[in-house]
């Protein structure tokens, strides 16, 4: 007769799932600890032993998720901009869907100011000068706003629409908030005119 097949291991069935939360935990650990790292200190002065060590991982899982730190950054960037996109896809208006294209257009502006208020240092270090123009972040913001513009009715929305996301530009809002020292509610109001301006609120009746 064929001989029997060996019984399996106890807890076999559960040592993947288990891996795989492992996994998820600690991606999350390392991204939480390398945006406290990130903001305490010059970004590209951050090293992958700090940002183990803040993680309580060892290196090894660290260099299996991440060759640098600037990987680290981007995926931690990817993240927030990442929930900035659900909000703007599935939140409540008027940075969702529902209002009209003039108020999401303010508050669109107001939403990324907040983010690079919060995210500067990171926004320039990884992604400085034109390569950002290649960046997913870029391009998701940029079908954004022509589609408010195309639906406001605006001329010519593909060569409008980088006109408008121009002073979301992280060296224009380094220069305006902490060469100039603009507070962010002064720039976020500002660009909320612009927004209107551009494309004005429809007329009732």
């Amino acid at each position: 007769p064929a001989p029997r097949a060996a019984p399996a291991a106890a807890g076999a069935g559960v040592q993947r799932p288990l891996r795989r939360e492992d996994a998820i935990r600690n991606h999350a650990q390392i991204l939480a600890a390398a945006e406290q790292l990130f903001t305490e200190r010059d970004p590209s002065a951050v090293t992958m032993d700090q940002i183990a060590k803040a993680a309580g991982v060892g290196r090894a899982t660290l260099y299996r998720r991440f060759p640098d730190p600037p990987a680290v950054a981007a995926a931690l960037l990817d993240e927030h901009e990442r929930i900035l996109q659900g909000r703007l896809a599935f939140g409540p208006p008027p940075l969702g869907p529902g209002a009209p294209p003039a108020q999401r257009l303010a508050a669109f502006y107001a939403a990324v100011l907040d983010h690079l208020e919060r995210h500067l240092p990171l926004t320039l270090g990884i992604r400085p000068g034109p390569a950002r123009f290649s960046a997913g972040a870029y391009r998701h913001w940029r079908a954004h706003v022509r589609s408010l513009l195309v639906e406001a009715g605006a001329a010519d929305p593909d060569v409008s629409v980088d006109a408008l996301l121009s002073p979301l530009a992280p060296e224009v809002y380094q220069f305006q908030r902490h060469t100039l020292g603009f507070p962010p509610e002064r720039i976020a109001e500002t660009l909320g005119r612009l927004a209107r301006g551009v494309l004005p609120e429809p007329r009732m009746g």
